[in-house]
């Protein structure tokens, strides 16, 4: 399996490891790896491998999909690819990644702020969006939303991982917020992102990279709500 560096920190721009394998595509596979894989709406990362041969540009990063206990990173075209068992560095394209974190966790924000089921969503480096099962479109106001949103960056509020066990969240099911897609179970516990004191602001299961601060996330509006549907408004966020 691939051990998940960036679920303990997501600021790790550099790590070692060591080919486990390179698939007929050119897809590589290591032991660890600082690259998140695509997921709950965030794409994959991008970046390079370094090793004795060259650099291999890294063009996204995926779960195996027949195991998913294993990252591979897929290699751009034609590039030079390490062999099994090679010693290598994995370095992120650090500026999409850091635009992704604060993305990701303005999006928590703005869920915190919209108190309905979230039915669908997408993460970008400039933009993203979150869909709600609502019916009422007056119900929500993006002006309304951007000033909240700012406040609560302004707030300077911590952002935090923690991990509880299946049956907990078993307990709890008011902390799932998606309606469609559930954090997955079965590994015996589940990450929760918390912002603020104690999750006060927001708390939930997420597996993906997010800041330790909000005030990292910096400007942000809510440039559009959209129908998607009779219960389906999708509310875009951006950067400013």
């Amino acid at each position: 399996m691939t051990l998940q560096l960036y679920r303990t920190d997501a600021y790790l721009r550099e790590t070692t490891a060591r080919v486990l394998a390179v698939d007929e595509r050119g897809g590589i596979v290591v032991d660890q790896t600082n690259f998140y894989a695509a997921a709950g709406g965030q794409p994959g990362d991008r970046g390079s491998i370094r090793f004795a041969g060259g650099v291999c540009p890294i063009a996204t990063t995926v779960y195996d999909p027949t195991d998913k206990s294993q990252i591979v990173h897929v290699a751009g075209e034609g590039a030079p690819r390490p062999a099994v068992g090679d010693a290598v560095t994995l370095a992120l394209d650090w500026d999409l990644r850091f635009r992704l974190m604060r993305m990701h966790s303005a999006l928590h924000l703005l869920c915190s702020l919209v108190k309905y089921p979230v039915t669908g969503g997408q993460i970008g480096a400039e933009d993203g969006r979150l869909d709600f099962d609502i019916a009422d479109a007056a119900a929500i106001d993006k002006d309304v939303l951007t000033a909240q949103i700012m406040a609560l960056v302004a707030a300077q509020h911590p952002i935090t991982e923690r991990w509880i066990t299946d049956a907990e969240l078993a307990a709890n099911p008011g902390l799932i917020r998606t309606m469609a897609v559930k954090p997955p179970t079965g590994s015996g516990k589940v990450r929760l992102v918390a912002i603020g004191d104690d999750g006060s602001i927001d708390l939930q299961p997420c597996g993906g990279t997010h800041v330790r601060n909000t005030n990292e996330i910096g400007a942000v509006a809510v440039t559009k709500i959209e129908k998607k549907g009779k219960l389906n408004r999708r509310v875009r966020l951006a950067f400013v």
